[in-house]
């Protein structure tokens, strides 16, 4: 199971500071998970500049230009959000026994560090 998956809400706990232009502090969700690069994109964070080959659609409008996008940030650089405090936490696993129609199973359950509340 995954530290950090779609949807969760995190921090960016390095690189330049939002008072130098950077984006360290910032919070977001999580949009993809890159897990083969180890990477993930954050809404709202580490947007780049793409420049797009002029074009045209089926009715004729033009498309391309210089547009702006989330990139990929390191897994290491975000930490999950606490949901109780809504500061950055690491993230524990434990073992749960949930009982559904009679069936007893054991589940890992991802939880805040710092308050105990499960994510």
């Amino acid at each position: 199971m995954a530290n950090i998956k779609k949807g969760d809400l995190v921090q960016v706990i390095s690189g330049r500071s939002q008072a130098r232009g950077g984006d360290r502090g910032k919070q977001g969700r999580v949009i993809e998970v890159l897990v083969e690069k180890n990477r993930v994109i954050v809404e709202g964070v580490n947007f780049v500049t793409k420049h797009v080959r002029v074009g045209q659609t089926q009715r004729g409008t033009k498309t391309g230009g210089i547009e702006t996008h989330e990139a990929s940030i390191h897994v290491s650089n975000v930490a999950l959000v606490d949901p109780e405090t809504k500061k950055p936490t690491r993230v524990g696993f434990r073992n749960e026994t949930v009982t559904k129609d009679g069936v007893t199973k054991t589940v890992r359950v991802r939880y805040a560090k710092k308050s105990g509340k499960d994510l």
